[in-house]
């Protein structure tokens, strides 16, 4: 029988086993013997605490979609309440050092892909999606008409994703600050000038 407490700290580490895995082999020819011996546990392990691959690669996913929201909210938090500072946070947030490490990249690229076959990743993809529209669209809100912000808010949806994309399929280390910059462009085409 496990040791009490031990669930958290079990999880903890096939899922960054996962993710080193994912990185050296790909989603693909990553199996459960692999992701097991890489955290130094047993395949027996991972059916306890996951069920199966797919559970394992679900509870991975929903630690890297945690890590993204938690970044957007540290950088709201430290921003200002005006719309501008908060859209530049969810961008901050997106472009965060956690998003672009060379593993998260090969994760979320893996994750992106993987999620047009795999019905449970497709969803948390789809929920993940809906967030940072909804975000962008509230701030926009706040300044423009409802078609206008929903058109903005669209555009640099699109735009992050875009420029996360081309960085990570780039190689070498990821301008985050040229992203930022690109996106932040965007941003004040779409904000009338007077706004904070």
């Amino acid at each position: 029988m496990p040791k009490l407490g031990m669930q958290p700290i079990r999880r903890e580490q096939l899922i960054r086993a996962t993710f080193e895995t994912i990185e050296q082999v790909g989603l693909a020819d990553a199996t459960i013997a692999q992701i097991a011996s890489q955290a130094g546990l047993s395949t027996g392990i991972v059916s306890h605490y996951f069920g199966d691959k797919d559970g394992l690669l679900n509870a991975a996913m929903r630690h890297v979609l945690r890590q993204l929201r938690d970044a957007v909210a540290e950088c709201r938090t430290h921003a200002g309440s005006d719309p501008r500072a908060q859209l530049h946070a969810i961008i901050d947030g997106n472009f965060h050092e956690t998003q672009v490490s060379s593993t998260a990249m090969r994760v979320w690229l893996t994750f992106w892909s993987a999620s047009m076959h795999h019905a449970g990743l497709r969803r948390l993809q789809r929920a993940n999606d809906k967030r940072l529209y909804s975000n962008l669209t509230y701030q926009f809100r706040r300044v423009l008409p409802a078609e206008q912000a929903r058109a903005a808010a669209l555009g640099l949806a699109a735009m992050i994703d875009g420029l996360w994309l081309r960085g990570s399929l780039a190689g070498g280390e990821f301008d985050d600050a040229q992203a930022r910059r690109l996106a932040y462009d965007y941003l004040d085409h779409h904000l009338p000038p007077d706004v904070s």
